[in-house]
């Protein structure tokens, strides 16, 4: 299976690994897409695992809808569930990482019946990260959010000057350059930067949309290196699982961890899968 539909959208998935072993879904962030996953996929093929990682509503060229409201997390949460009736599963184990671990929380609490376990890699929990808005310095770290608001002009910023910006920020945290121009050519693609931008845009529809508890298995990964998040939401989040948790700290990592510790990120899933 290389792509799968919804509501008239066409979404490209790689799907790798023997097919009957356990299915994980792996979800990308931003400015990420699939690719994110081509240094830990093979590891998880050798451990017995099949792999499903799509190209995200907004990435996928074929699944780029207008206005904001279209990324709201209801909609991405749908998404995978999608892909999940399309490859004839009823469960699978999911891995998301960034805005991919936000669609993973969300698709736990609103439909633990179709996920087998969860890893978050990164992102804590919703209500966790809300909370550290308002008492930590996640509201600096998250300045960008707002930024993103703005019509057009984080467009012209971070395109300006063959996306320099984007380079930029995207090196600065250590990913390989093979990495860093793969991301910064999906993002010139038309309309391909706007729609990846609606995830952020779509905040004030997904903030109406509360997730709660979780109930399955659950492992979180974040790094001290991560320049985005900070430790006050990823040490919060244990609260707001009901279910066997695990917190896994990975010291001087980046926020880029799939890219950047593939061999860990594959360790620590398959363990988790087995576990679960």
């Amino acid at each position: 299976m290389d792509t799968f539909r919804r509501d008239g959208l066409t979404f490209d998935v790689r799907d790798g690994g023997p097919p009957e072993g356990p299915a994980v879904v792996l979800l990308h962030g931003f400015p990420q897409d699939s690719t994110a996953w081509t240094s830990v996929e093979p590891l998880l093929h050798r451990n017995g695992l099949r792999t499903l990682a799509p190209d995200q509503r907004g990435y996928s060229p074929g699944a780029r809808p207008p206005g904001r409201s279209a990324y709201r997390v209801s909609e991405t949460v749908g998404d995978v569930l999608a892909l999940l009736d399309a490859a004839g599963l009823e469960r699978a184990h999911v891995v998301g990482h960034d805005w991919g671990a936000a669609v993973g929380w969300a698709l736990a609490a609103w439909h633990p019946d179709r996920v087998a376990s969860l890893t978050a890699i990164s992102v804590p929990h919703p209500q966790a990260m809300t909370r550290a808005l308002a008492t930590s310095d996640q509201g600096l770290r998250s300045y960008y959010m707002a930024l993103f608001q703005l019509p057009m002009l984080p467009e012209q910023l971070i395109l300006a000057r063959e996306a320099a910006a984007l380079r930029r920020m995207l090196s600065r945290g250590g990913l390989p350059d093979a990495a860093v121009e793969r991301y910064v050519r999906r993002m010139r693609e038309p309309g391909a930067l706007s729609a990846a931008l609606g995830w952020y845009r779509a905040i004030p529809w997904s903030a109406r949309q509360r997730v709660g508890t979780i109930r399955v298995p659950t492992l979180h990964l974040w790094s001290t290196g991560d320049a985005f998040l900070g430790r006050a939401a990823t040490e919060d989040t244990a609260r707001f699982v009901d279910a066997p948790y695990r917190l896994e700290v990975l010291p001087g990592v980046g926020h880029w961890i799939p890219e950047l510790a593939a061999d860990v990120v594959a360790d620590l899933v398959s363990a988790h899968v087995r576990a679960a």
